[in-house]
């Protein structure tokens, strides 16, 4: 068993739901977050907002996952991820389970 921890925008709910039932990820969890990001080293002509720390309205998603299913999450994200056009992505990380019940 591994656990998944998924972050995105609000924007790709719909996405993430759809590619973790194609990955036969039957149960998860998510909510919503403030995810933060620190631009005060980007040069003020890219910086739009002219803020240093820029605020977004994300999610978090976590799923207790089977090994054999952890890969295809991974690649359906990757696909989806080469497809976008901002710089907004879907993150994955996952982590060994030693123990559940």
């Amino acid at each position: 068993m591994k656990l998944l921890i998924i972050t995105a925008i609000t924007e790709f709910e719909k996405d993430i739901k759809s590619m973790l039932k194609k990955a036969s990820v039957k149960a998860f969890s998510y909510r919503n977050v403030m995810g933060y990001k620190d631009v005060s080293e980007e040069f003020i002509e890219s910086n739009w907002f002219a803020s240093e720390m820029n605020e977004t309205e994300s999610l978090l998603f976590y799923a207790f996952v089977k090994k054999e299913n952890v890969d295809l999450f991974f690649q359906l994200v990757a696909d989806f991820n080469a497809k976008q056009e901002t710089k907004a992505q879907v993150d994955v990380a996952v982590l060994q389970i030693e123990k559940s019940n």
